[in-house]
């Protein structure tokens, strides 16, 4: 992208250069750590988001994040990152840094109003301090999971990070990975059933053993 610019005519730079900086692919951090797949997100939502970052205008988007109900919320976009595949929206809302999964944005529109940002940015910078963040604060909990390979996917689609993968013996793969808190954790864990095990931490695997005992008892015999 930079080549490009730099080819462009003094007068054109200007505008090419913002355009440039706004926009960042497979960056040497990976925030996920995930494999590689392509997302599908509706060229509508694309549109309208990648129109939003380009002219600076404030942005609102549809959006479902993990877990939770899709609500509306006004984000100041900030510029578009594809990682292995995936791309997501850097933003500010509230003043407050924000990252959006462009295949969770259920609709967008941009605003009239201009956004709430730097004119210069460096993406790559951005990218590394809040995986940083993500990666060693909140309430977020790491667990090791033995998973049947035929719900892997299914498992990396609700974990918010993959830490770690290893094949099993017995030919399920145990993956160490990061979800956003216990009650995440245990939702993700407990969609998967029978073709998921959590190996670790301790807690959560009493938790499951405790949610099913009083499912089991619920429907036993009576």
């Amino acid at each position: 992208m930079r080549k490009v610019v730099d080819a462009l005519p003094e007068s054109h730079r200007a505008s090419a250069s913002d355009a440039a900086q706004r926009f960042l692919v497979d960056p040497q951090t990976d925030l996920l750590s995930r494999r590689l797949v392509t997302e599908e997100v509706p060229d509508t939502t694309m549109i309208e988001v990648r129109r939003a970052v380009l002219a600076g205008h404030k942005l609102r988007i549809h959006y479902a994040a993990t877990g939770q109900a899709p609500r509306w919320r006004s984000v100041d976009p900030i510029g578009l990152v594809t990682v292995r595949e995936r791309a997501y929206l850097l933003a500010t809302r509230s003043g407050a840094d924000r990252t959006y999964r462009l295949s969770r944005v259920l609709a967008a529109e941009g605003l009239p109003e201009a956004a709430e940002r730097p004119n210069r940015v460096d993406l790559d910078r951005i990218w590394r301090e809040r995986s940083a963040r993500f990666l060693s604060g909140g309430d977020h909990i790491t667990v090791l999971v033995r998973v049947s390979p035929a719900r892997r996917e299914d498992l990396l689609d609700s974990a918010l990070a993959v830490r770690a993968e290893e094949p099993g013996a017995d030919g399920w793969p145990r993956l160490e990975v990061t979800f956003q808190d216990f009650r995440h954790a245990e939702w993700a864990l407990w969609q998967l059933g029978t073709d998921a095990e959590a190996l670790a931490p301790r807690w959560l695997r009493t938790s499951l053993r405790e949610r099913a005992v009083e499912i089991a008892a619920r429907y036993g015999d009576s």
